[in-house]
């Protein structure tokens, strides 16, 4: 353990010269949404909210009707399935969806469709591969000259087909050629036909919206508040299906309200905001991250513990970030080894209350867990929080040295320090399905995940470079070469993410590798143009506004 010098180890009402210069500020804006969730007044119609779960429970029986009524037809049930997922409601259907799937993929493999027909061809592929059925690309082989490139005339003659090849394009996998081909070609196409204005609404909104981002990338619960809007405008729509979404969706919202209504009471409780002003202030956007790995109902605790782990750990990254001093956070990570609350004598006064949160946070999830049999999963995520902070305190020591690392050693510390193995662990810990502990271990052994990397705002702030600056000084390249070449190692890692949700390589459920995927899917919505989590007041606040506080009209 090192010791701190005297003068380093205090609190902030200290203002000697010399501690000013070795704490850094990052002037992060306040929170943008104040007591708002705390003050605001939750739904307090019973009697409409008992009408609508009625008509929710009605429509229900429906679908599951429509579902059995379109067995004759494979591409009617194919819509149904599509439609059922993208509207957010799939959910309530698990079972019939996973047996209708499964016939179908088994009818397949006995006799392979003989269809002409790209958008039925497009989506077959990408439904199977969402369940996890290792289904060929080669199935596109029909749609390509012989040359092997796909037919110009296809966005002509099948505009609709074209947006779902595109869209079964983001299913790929190391290998998959023509997939690559797909992408390349319906990007260039879909591009050219948006610009010459030739696609009518909304299959125009539809693509512009693919184009921004794809479908498998997407957020659930942000994807089906923006295709309920689509939905309803489209020719043949089920008026069934569309009550069901919008009824649904408010009343799940009511659900995640309350829940972030609990959560910001106890946040201004804790007040960790007021005692370390130089931390981020995001207890709301925190909650965002969960209800995009698990939105339903069901995972409520999760939700909560997710939420509050991640308010904390951002607190603890700005310590290391920003304020701390390196003898501090030597001491900070010494005493988060010991996982001791006697080890909080020695830290900096500042440091305590956030020691002590953390602490007393796990504890508070082990107890929850203990009478049902599951307290053990606990302690793989202190053992994930005690390497988070010791890559915390790495990267620190480059900022301390002046080092500027080669690419591959950023990339293998960030991987620890964007703190998404931490975070994965932590969704399975809340959930309250059975899980084998085989999958803690798994996820301990570091399988290949999505890195949500800084897109440069440490650097302005006298943060360690980031995996641009580091390639470019790597490399000798430019800024643009260097965003270009990290953009590449996404989508690397997205065809390993792919492939590792596909039997027979999927080590587990598709259901329980999908908390997974769907927080890769926060981080590329929430890094998309930037940092969305510090820079909250843009395109995240919009989005959180959508969730959490606009219902759809009824």
């Amino acid at each position: 353990m090192s010791l701190a010098n005297p003068c380093l180890v205090s609190s902030l009402s200290y203002t000697g010269e010399k501690e000013k210069k070795l704490r850094r500020s990052a002037e992060y804006h306040p929170t943008v949404w104040g007591n708002q969730f705390i003050s605001s007044a939750l739904s307090n119609d019973q009697k409409k909210l008992d009408a609508w779960s009625k008509r929710v429970r009605d429509l229900k029986e429906e679908v599951k009707e429509m579902l059995e009524s379109a067995k004759g037809s494979e591409k009617l049930e194919m819509e149904l399935i599509d439609n059922l997922q993208r509207l957010g409601v799939a959910y309530h259907f698990e079972k019939e969806i996973e047996e209708a799937l499964r016939l179908m993929y088994h009818i397949s493999c006995l006799s392979p469709a003989t269809d002409s027909d790209l958008r039925s061809t497009a989506l077959r592929f990408r439904l199977f591969r969402q369940q996890g059925y290792r289904v060929p690309p080669d199935v596109f082989s029909k749609f390509m000259d012989h040359q092997g490139k796909f037919k110009e005339t296809l966005i002509t003659t099948d505009p609709n087909g074209m947006l779902s090849l595109y869209e079964a394009a983001f299913l790929d996998t190391h290998g998959d050629a023509i997939l690559d081909e797909a992408l390349a070609f319906t990007k260039k196409q879909l591009r050219l036909a948006v610009e010459a204005g030739r696609l009518e609404p909304p299959l125009e909104a539809m693509v512009k919206h693919a184009l921004e981002l794809p479908l498998r990338r997407r957020i659930h619960r942000l994807e089906a508040r923006h295709y309920i809007s689509l939905y309803e405008k489209q020719d043949g729509h089920s008026p069934k299906l569309l009550e069901l979404a919008k009824l649904d969706y408010n009343l799940v919202q009511t659900l995640h309200q309350k829940e972030l209504q609990d959560i910001s009471r106890w946040w201004k409780e804790l007040d960790l905001a007021g005692k370390l002003t130089f931390a981020r202030d995001r207890v709301v956007e925190c909650y965002f991250w969960p209800v995009g790995v698990f939105h339903e109902p069901k995972h409520s605790r999760a939700r909560d513990y997710v939420t509050k782990l991640i308010a904390i750990t951002s607190v603890i990254d700005d310590i290391y970030d920003v304020h701390g001093t390196f003898n501090e956070l030597q001491l900070f990570t010494d005493a988060v080894q010991r996982w001791d609350l006697a080890a909080m004598d020695q830290l900096p006064d500042y440091m305590k209350a956030c020691y002590n949160a953390l602490l007393s946070c796990i504890k508070a999830m082990e107890e929850d867990l203990a009478p049902e049999g599951n307290s053990y999963r606990v302690n793989y995520l202190t053992e994930a929080m005690k390497r988070l902070c010791r890559e915390y305190l790495v990267e620190a020591s480059w900022f301390n040295q002046g080092y500027t690392p080669g690419v591959d050693e950023y990339l293998r510390c960030s991987l620890i320090s964007c703190a998404y193995p931490m975070i994965i662990i932590l969704c399975y810990v809340g959930m309250e399905d059975e899980i084998p502990e085989e999958l803690f271990t798994w996820l301990r052994s570091d399988p290949k995940i999505v890195d949500g990397t800084s897109r440069g705002f440490e650097q302005e702030r006298g943060h360690v470079a980031s995996a641009v600056q580091c390639y470019m000084k790597e490399h000798g390249s430019s800024e643009q070469e260097a965003c270009e070449k990290l953009r590449e190692m996404v989508d690397v890692a997205w065809k390993d993410i792919n492939g590792g949700c596909l039997e027979p390589s999927a080590p587990f459920p598709v259901p329980l590798l999908e908390r997974i995927l769907n927080l890769a899917r926060v981080m590329e919505v929430l890094y998309q143009y930037g940092d969305g989590y510090t820079f909250s007041d843009t395109d995240t606040k919009e989005s959180i506004a959508s969730l959490f506080l606009n219902a759809i009209p009824v």
